[in-house]
């Protein structure tokens, strides 16, 4: 071949010397310029590779090195072209065709042109369990090696369940792994920009503190490992006071004599460092350094995982929790209290949320929900799905429309995610409660004398399925009234997960916690998610309270205010329904179909007959009385008729007659009210 340069040429391929195949040592050379890779047979045997397996190409060697080696060789290589050095060498973990793990020594020779340029190294390779320095060694070399290496093998299958880096640290400082590789301290540095943090130490009692942050160009082991990507090998005191005098006054008074620091490299660069010291002189030998190695290679690819993984599960939360409402309104007339807890999974984050809507004239309404799924995707639909039903509501739709409307929204993203959701709307002034779920948890309420109750709400399908039929909203209304002193729980399920599966364990330990937790809702939170939550972090969980306030008292008798609008189909229903809620609460559950009947009768005369509407008012009057009043805006008073039996209309105010104890209209400014009274059996409640 032609010269390049001044620099003298080799013949491609180089001719390996007899002497080398007979101490089972292969050679390789390799063309930078064209990619070209060539192995003689005896690095073919080393590698165990047959000569039509290899590529002729760097690349074919992948089939026995994995990629953790394959990238700390390549960054060897690397540093060393780059440093201009003419030489390099490695320990590098191989496999054998059946998946036996090998150590196999490669040193390289790098030459270059008159310039400088490297084009070609040329080197050796060979089995390093066929080391001449460890050959002939006795038994008890042979039980040390095997100690070691049984060490690396833990260490590494510990570390390869490592999510976070104090789950790294965590094994590094168990003298159960590293103590048994004879070193009395463990150090780990983590690279920041162009310092080393040390982070962690193993062995109490001979920490060596070099400072906690040092600079990676100091005169420090660990700074020069990491600067050079090489181990530092010191074998005795004395090299440990001339090399690092800023080092030795820390070192001097303890009992250390050597150590050795390792680069933790991943993808090309040292991202941390490892320092082990000893109490021994140590001349480590190949096959230390060669575990050594091994050692800070499968501790660096853990780290890198544990750095990253907990850098995307940061980056997740915080896009999660930038979708939460920022902060939580004060409500006149109740305390809120909110927690939200994110599991540790990585980039993967949850589509639970909470929200709380002050809707004016003392009411405020309250959801909780949870987005299917755990990735952005999940979150993205949490975000748009809490916005929207807030505008919903917002706007004036009740309950169970808003919740009906909100589930056409998911369904039109034409996303394959369905969410769970419960809303409440409470009117504080009165105390009543009116809940809709959509596939989601019942809620608990805890009531002023500590009592603690499920509540069994009417649900519908989650959001986004399609509904069963084209009738009605799909979304019934449940009401119940919250007294002063009462407490409303809302949660999503990850509040309620138990590692061992155990149906309704969850629901249970958080009725119990509720009930024996204190009465003031921020640490009633915070109660719940300390006591309960820890078991179910493996889901995210979202938690909403609210708290009515006031002094406990025995149940009232109401009232319930309830507006009348002409053209809302679902106003005269929601009326029935709460007027039952209301008239059990009050212990006239005999009497209730009585007293619907005539209320739905006086509603149904102000809407047909009236232009504008009204107002319709339940109460327990002093009597004991259950008392129905419904305002209109028409000055026209009603009277009593007579109907034909053929007749569609004409019997409501019989009807009410019929029915009620006394009734009456009462003319008022601008409109009138018209009324009818319902005798309480017993001891019913009393007002």
């Amino acid at each position: 071949m032609a010269e390049r340069g001044a620099s003298p040429e080799v013949d491609w391929p180089a001719q390996p010397d007899m002497s080398l195949a007979l101490n089972r040592m292969g050679t390789f050379d390799w063309d930078l310029d064209s990619g070209q890779m060539h192995l003689d047979p005896t690095a073919l045997e080393v590698l165990d590779l047959r000569p039509e397996e290899f590529t002729g190409t760097p690349a074919g060697l992948r089939a026995r090195v994995p990629p953790g080696e394959e990238a700390r060789l390549d960054a060897r290589v690397a540093q060393a072209l780059k440093d201009g050095r003419s030489h390099y060498g490695a320990y590098v973990r191989t496999r054998l065709r059946d998946g036996t793990p090998v150590w196999t020594h490669i040193q390289g020779h790098v030459l270059r042109e008159a310039n400088g340029r490297p084009y070609r190294i040329i080197g050796i390779l060979r089995d390093a369990a066929h080391d001449p320095g460890e050959r002939g060694a006795g038994g008890e070399q042979d039980e040390g090696r095997r100690r070691m290496t049984g060490v690396v093998e833990r260490t590494s299958a510990i570390l390869a369940h490592a999510r976070t880096v104090n789950d790294v640290t965590d094994v590094l400082k168990d003298p159960e792994a590293l103590g048994h590789l004879g070193a009395v301290s463990v150090m780990l540095g983590i690279v920041d920009g162009g310092r080393i943090h040390l982070v962690a130490e193993g062995q109490l009692g001979s920490y060596v503190p070099e400072i906690e942050y040092t600079r990676i160009d100091a005169r420090f082991p660990m700074s020069e490992a990491v600067r050079n990507l090489q181990p530092v090998f010191i074998a005795s005191r004395e090299e440990f006071q001339e090399r690092y005098p800023q080092l030795w006054p820390y070192i001097e008074p303890l009992s250390v004599r050597s150590g050795v620091y390792l680069p933790l490299i991943a993808q090309g660069r040292a991202i941390a460092a490892l320092g082990l010291l000893y109490q021994r002189d140590a001349d480590f030998t190949a096959e230390e350094r060669n575990l050594l190695v091994a050692l800070g290679s499968g501790i660096a690819q853990s780290l890198q995982r544990a750095i990253l993984f907990e850098q995307e599960h940061d980056l997740a939360e915080s896009l999660q929790r930038a979708m939460l409402p920022r902060r939580i309104p004060e409500v006149p007339g109740a305390r809120i209290a909110v927690r939200y807890r994110a599991a540790r999974m990585g980039r993967d984050i949850g589509g639970d949320w909470y929200d709380v809507v002050q809707l004016g004239e003392g009411r405020v309404g309250v959801m909780i929900g949870d987005v299917e799924g755990h990735d952005t995707d999940a979150a993205a639909v949490m975000g748009q799905l809490r916005i929207v039903l807030r505008a919903y509501v917002s706007e004036g739709h009740t309950p169970g429309t808003a919740m009906a409307r909100a589930s056409a929204f998911l369904r039109e993203l034409e996303t394959d995610r369905f969410a769970t959701c419960t809303y409440a709307e409470v009117d504080l002034n009165t105390g009543m409660l009116q809940l809709v779920r959509a596939g989601h948890l019942d809620p608990v309420v805890r009531r002023g004398d500590g009592s603690c109750h499920r509540i069994p709400v009417a649900g519908g399908l989650p959001l986004g399925l399609p509904p069963r039929d084209a009738a009605g909203s799909g979304y019934p209304v449940t009401s119940l009234e919250l007294h002063p002193g009462d407490t409303l729980v809302l949660c999503t399920d990850g509040l309620l997960e138990r590692p061992d599966g155990a149906p309704g364990a969850g629901m249970q330990e958080l009725m119990e916690a509720v009930h024996v937790g204190p009465v003031d809702v921020e640490e009633l939170a915070d109660v719940l998610c300390d006591l309960v939550g820890d078991a179910g972090a493996g889901d995210d969980m979202a938690l909403l309270l609210l708290r009515r306030r006031g002094t406990p008292a025995p149940r009232g008798g109401g009232p319930l205010r309830l507006p009348l609008t002409p053209g809302d189909p679902d106003g005269p229903a929601m009326a029935r329904h709460l007027i039952r809620a209301a008239v059990a609460a009050w212990g006239a559950a005999d009497r209730a179909d009585e007293i619907e009947l005539a209320a739905d009768e006086l509603m149904t005369n102000a809407l047909v007959h009236t232009d504008g509407g009204g107002h319709l008012n339940v109460r327990l009057t002093p009597e004991g009385r259950v008392r129905i009043e419904v305002e209109d805006t028409s000055s026209a008073l009603p009277r009593r008729r007579e109907a034909g039996d053929w007749a569609v209309s004409g019997r409501g105010l019989l009807l009410v007659d019929q029915l009620a104890e006394a009734w009456g209209v009462e003319p008022r400014g601008g409109g009138k009210r018209v009324w009818c009274e319902f005798a309480v059996p017993g001891e019913a409640a009393a007002p």
